[in-house]
């Protein structure tokens, strides 16, 4: 496999790798609590990964995010995406491909340590919604 610079790719290609680790992620984290049947893991992962949630927390996690962490949410936030889902709001989509574009750099980049901050924090957020 190439040695991927995550600096260099585009915004939306981060975005796309961080929909996948964070879907994960989730989908992990819920199975691991015990949830089995397949519909209810369904319903419960579409509270944490639709635009609205992930925008919620990308809010919430903006005060603990590195001077790094903030440009790449900016790339993110400022991409120009061919689309905007019919569930979610301009604003909302926009947060949450910054969202997703953190955690596609976090996973490229190799930092497993902040990766894991992140995404244990952004599971915590998720639960309360």
């Amino acid at each position: 496999m190439k040695n991927i610079q995550p600096g260099e790719l585009p915004a939306l290609a981060l975005a796309y790798i961080g929909d996948a680790v964070y879907e994960l992620a989730v989908r992990s984290h819920l199975v691991n609590s015990g949830i089995s049947r397949v519909n209810r893991l369904h319903d419960e992962a579409v509270k944490f990964v639709q635009a609205k949630a992930q925008a919620r927390l990308l809010r919430e996690l903006e005060g603990i995010l590195t001077q790094e962490e903030t440009a790449v949410i900016r790339r993110g936030r400022n991409a120009k995406s061919p689309h905007t889902p019919r569930s979610a709001g301009v604003i909302d989509y926009r947060q949450s491909t910054a969202f997703e574009c953190l955690i596609g750099y976090l996973y490229l980049k190799g930092d497993k340590d902040r990766l894991d901050e992140i995404l244990s924090l952004a599971l915590e957020i998720g639960r309360g919604t």
